[in-house]
């Protein structure tokens, strides 16, 4: 569903064919941002951003994470340029689509037989080409953002604290977008964890482990807006306990 460029519906109330509310708005346009300018984001800024994430639900309250802000071009960069050296450690041994011959072959054993199903998500497709561009020097995995902001887990957290580190993180989106700023969610911090000085530089110590980060800074260009989604099938029981659902095709 995609709504026209009207007056914001208020917060707080509902009607049926109503437009967006601001937090809708919010939600449907923000994207991720790869490029930023290298204007400064101000301090008092940034805090406003954490204090959403501060105030993101958690399990039991528990509030499992913490949250580390580099504004440092030379830290950011020495952190793409480790990041990247780890990519290439991995990629000659599991990257068998660049090698010929013997080489080929072993490293594609390797990938299917241990690194394809012990890291089935992190090798995806998706993931795995972008892990090349890093690894080429082509493409940074901060974006050359001015702000990073890295989040920490606390295991201890109660039932899964991974899936409240991610709703602090896209509180913080969600606020960045709302105040103007762009972000982009960095899944591959968990590089730098296999180099124990970035552990030690940023004090993750347990109970806690360097989880995500997200980039942060001001769009080079204007990159909001609703973009085609996949169309999603939900299932709604609304009978009784014997009947079956009924499905929609949630987005048409």
């Amino acid at each position: 569903m995609r709504k026209k460029e009207e007056a914001l519906s208020p917060l707080g109330s509902y009607e049926p064919g109503m437009e967006w509310n601001p937090v809708e708005k919010t939600i449907m346009e923000r994207r991720s941002i790869r490029k930023f300018k290298k204007d400064p984001v101000p301090a008092t800024l940034i805090r406003r951003v954490l204090e959403a994430g501060r105030f993101a639900p958690s399990a039991g309250n528990q509030q499992p994470w913490k949250f580390v802000v580099i504004t440092s071009p030379e830290i950011i960069a020495a952190m793409d340029k480790d990041a990247a050296m780890v990519t290439r450690f991995f990629l000659f041994f599991l990257g068998y689509v660049n090698h010929t011959g013997i080489r080929r072959a072993i490293s594609k054993f390797l990938a299917h037989v241990f690194a394809f199903r012990l890291f089935s998500n992190e090798m995806h497709p998706a993931p795995y080409g972008a892990m090349r561009q890093a690894a080429l020097g082509k493409t940074p995995y901060w974006h050359n953002a001015p702000v990073v902001i890295l989040i920490l887990m606390d295991r201890r957290g109660v039932s899964d604290p991974a899936v409240d580190v991610g709703v602090a993180g896209q509180n913080m989106v969600l606020a960045a977008h709302s105040l103007g700023l762009g972000t982009c969610w960095v899944g591959f911090t968990k590089l730098l964890t296999y180099l124990p000085w970035w552990k030690k530089r940023f004090n993750v110590t347990y109970p806690y482990v360097l989880k995500e980060s997200i980039a942060l800074g001001w769009p080079a260009s204007k990159a909001d807006g609703e973009v085609v989604r996949e169309v999603h099938l939900v299932d709604w029981y609304e009978g009784g306990i014997n009947d079956k659902p009924r499905t929609e095709r949630q987005g048409e």
